[in-house]
């Protein structure tokens, strides 16, 4: 049962890449031909829905190396793999978020006061290509059933791309019937606030992780009311809850036994109890347990709190 399971893993894994690396040839290329025509029609949107596109492009590059990373072993001094990695560049690509941001409204606000004039029906032409590209996408991350976090992160960039090709078109096509050259800058401002929060969010949750504390949603106290109910535990302390990366929790407790339960049951069916509570309860798969008996409790040094 456990090799099915793996095998049917790695396969819907292995489809998610191969989703994830279209993703990337499409995106890349409306990246390239939205710089192209930010060049040729003087359109700020254009330039800053590229960087927009350049930013997710690096997000989908992320993703995929993920799911490279993930189907490695781990080595003698890499205990956990480099799932790290992926989190140094998730805070890498906040800052470069924020500096496009940065540029894009500074650029956008100097643009209100003296607008440049914009070729309009070419800028409506590239964008369209953005936005026909970036439905494709969509769609075709949205037919993955595997339930990955990496490929509903990646979609939800794309969705951002969607929505940022939408507001250059619309500008486009505002230059083009009414000759306010204005909503050129107006579009590339609302492409900067759409940047904004995800840049602030995802140089949130890099720090979450590399801070290690604890999972949103994890509530450590219910996590020990869970765990004293397994027969014979009547403890539990040193409890920690962690995150490897993205979608890898982790958790590690000390857990007092009756001397009674581990003579009659062992060690190993009160450890494969244990690992039950938090997977069927929390979805915690990664766990590590230390059973210590009652008898031991006054022996134990917990050590200072740090």
């Amino acid at each position: 049962m456990g090799h099915g399971h793996g095998h049917g893993h790695a396969a819907g894994r292995a489809a998610d890449r191969s989703r994830l690396r279209w993703v990337l040839a499409a995106t890349g290329s409306v990246l390239v031909v939205e710089l192209v025509g930010a060049y040729l029609t003087g359109s700020l949107a254009l330039l800053a829905d590229a960087g927009h596109m350049a930013t997710d492009a690096g997000a989908v590059v992320l993703a995929l190396g993920a799911s490279y990373v993930a189907g490695r072993p781990a080595g003698p001094r890499s205990t956990f793999g480099y799932h790290r990695a992926e989190i140094l560049a998730a805070i890498l690509n906040a800052l470069v978020l924020l500096g496009v941001c940065g540029y894009v409204g500074y650029a956008g606000i100097t643009r209100l006061g003296d607008p440049a004039e914009i070729e309009a029906a070419p800028m409506v032409a590239f964008a369209a290509f953005g936005l026909l590209a970036n439905a494709v996408s969509l769609m075709v991350l949205n037919r993955s059933d595997t339930g990955s976090l990496n490929l509903r992160g990646a979609a939800n960039e794309v969705l951002a791309d969607l929505l940022g090709s939408v507001l250059a078109v619309i500008a486009g096509v505002v230059v083009w019937t009414t000759g306010w050259d204005r909503a050129d800058a107006v579009a590339s401002l609302l492409i900067a606030v759409l940047i904004l929060p995800r840049a602030l969010l995802l140089l949130r949750d890099s720090a979450v992780i590399l801070l290690e504390i604890a999972p949103a949603g994890l509530d450590l106290d219910d996590v020990r009311r869970h765990l004293v109910e397994v027969p014979g535990v009547v403890d539990v302390h040193d409890l920690h809850a962690w995150t490897i990366t993205s979608g890898m929790p982790s958790l590690s407790a000390h857990v007092t036994v009756t001397d009674e339960a581990l003579a009659d049951r062992g060690v190993g069916p009160i450890l494969d109890e244990l690992c039950e509570c938090v997977s069927a309860h929390f979805e915690v798969r990664h766990a590590t347990f230390q059973v210590e008996p009652l008898s031991h409790e006054a022996h134990e040094d917990l050590g200072e709190v740090h």
